[in-house]
């Protein structure tokens, strides 16, 4: 990995505040955003090799929760792989929101 990768990472402050009001669509647990809170964008990848989060087109919305299971924060009974597929079917989702809200397009 180039130094001009390690410094480009995309950061979009209209992606991260497109969580505010949001659902989770993580949704590791029954009811989650209901019960955990405010809905916050969480990046689900690191940049190669390193522990820096990826870009923030690479993000679920996740309530507090969810958040604390995906980044390891809290025990959970859930198996890593069935976490690693919601993250996949989660990380699908956001980015269509992100296209119907036009923060990301495809040309």
């Amino acid at each position: 990995m180039t130094a001009m990768h390690k410094n480009k990472r995309l950061r979009s402050k209209k992606i991260r505040d497109s969580a505010k009001g949001e659902d989770c669509t993580l949704r590791l647990s029954p009811n989650c955003t209901d019960e955990w809170g405010a809905v916050v964008l969480c990046h689900v990848g690191k940049l190669s090799g390193t522990s820096a989060k990826c870009h923030d087109t690479f993000a679920v919305y996740g309530c507090n929760y969810c958040h604390d299971i995906i980044d390891s924060r809290v025990k959970t009974d859930i198996a890593k792989g069935q976490i690693a597929r919601e993250k996949l079917r989660a990380l699908e989702e956001t980015q269509s929101k992100f296209i119907q809200k036009n923060l990301i397009q495809v040309k």
